[in-house]
Formats: C-alpha cells, structure tokens, sequence
C-alpha cells in the first residue's frame, strides 16, 4: 500500500503524462458549441446586413432610374403587386396600378422630373427610411380633378422628400410619402 504522499506523487505524474500525450488543440465541448452559436449568429448578421444593402440599393434604383426614367414596366422590381401606399395629401392607393396611375400624373405637367440624390439612407430590419430632392420644371399644364388646367408657369421646383418601406421578399409592401405640397405649389408659383 502507498503513503498518502506517494499517492499524490502518482496522481501528479499520471496528470503531467495525461497532459503530454492528450490532444490539446481539440477545444472542449463547451468551447465548441459556443463557437459554433457565435459563427451561426455572425452568420445571420451578415445575411441581414446582406438583405438591408439589397433593398438600400433597390430603392436607389427605383429613384434614379424607374421613377426618374418613368419606367412604369420595372416598378415591379421594388413594389408588391398589392403594395399599400400613404400620399402626402392623405390618401391611400392599394395596389401597383393605382400607384402607377399616380407617379404618371407628376410628369404630365412637369416632364423633367427627376430625383438624383439620397442624402439620408437609413435601415434596420425589413425596414427603409431614404431621403431624396425631387427635382423639376412646372412647364406643360396642370389637370386639376375637375377637368380643367392650370397653366405652366415655367418656375423649377426643388423639393427634400422622404419615403419609408416596409420590404418583404425584396419588394416594399407599403410606402409613406412625405413631402411639403405647400412648399411645392410657392415653389411653382401657384400660392405665396
């Protein structure tokens, strides 16, 4: 039988020898299951981050090149077929048609419209905030709703507007707009 000293004397050595021969670069359970949380979570980051640049850059292209280029045919790359949009001056339109109905009018009385610039760009989740300047020249007459024109005045107008998406699969389901329509009409010298 051993001392108690030779016991420990043992212990320690079959330790030291444990440790020369077991593989040390093998991490421990705990140490691997954490790695592989942190890559999965890194991992759903990135696809987020990924979706985020996707829709950013889906929008620019609706501004500068389907609305300013009045390419009605491609607004479908950026909107729902059922997309639900909120006006400025209050109303809510549901569906592409409608929307594009819309858009068309801006052109009749002012053809040079375009939008060329997004200062703010803002993104989180399935969610856009972008700013942009519309720009344009009041040049051709304006229909109103009871069937009369107004006629150009020839002024250009500069107006900071603001859309906020909500994105599903890639295309906004609803839109807000937001812009001054006052502003708007002293700008085309129709009100002071």
């Amino acid at each position: 039988m051993l001392s108690s000293l030779h016991q420990r004397t043992v212990a320690l050595v079959l330790v030291a020898l444990c440790g020369i021969g077991c593989d040390r670069t093998a991490p421990a359970p705990a140490a691997l299951s954490a790695d592989t949380a942190a890559a999965s979570e890194l991992a759903e980051i990135k696809a987020e981050q990924a979706k985020i640049e996707q829709n950013l850059a889906n929008f620019d292209d609706l501004d500068f090149n389907v609305y300013s280029n009045q390419k009605w045919d491609e607004l479908s790359k950026s909107h729902a077929a059922n997309i639900v949009v909120h006006w400025p001056d209050g109303r809510t339109t549901t569906g592409i048609e409608p929307h594009i109905e819309d858009l068309k009018k801006q052109f009749v009385f002012a053809p040079d419209t375009k939008i060329k610039t997004h200062p703010i760009k803002i993104a989180q989740g399935n969610w856009t905030a972008v700013t942009g300047v519309m720009e344009g020249t009041f040049s051709q007459p304006m229909p109103t709703p009871d069937g009369k024109t107004i006629p150009p005045t020839n002024k250009p107008f500069k107006l900071d507007m603001v859309t906020i998406g909500r994105w599903e699969n890639g295309v906004m389901q609803e839109e807000w707009l937001f812009w001054d329509n006052h502003a708007f009409m002293q700008q085309i010298g129709l009100t002071k």
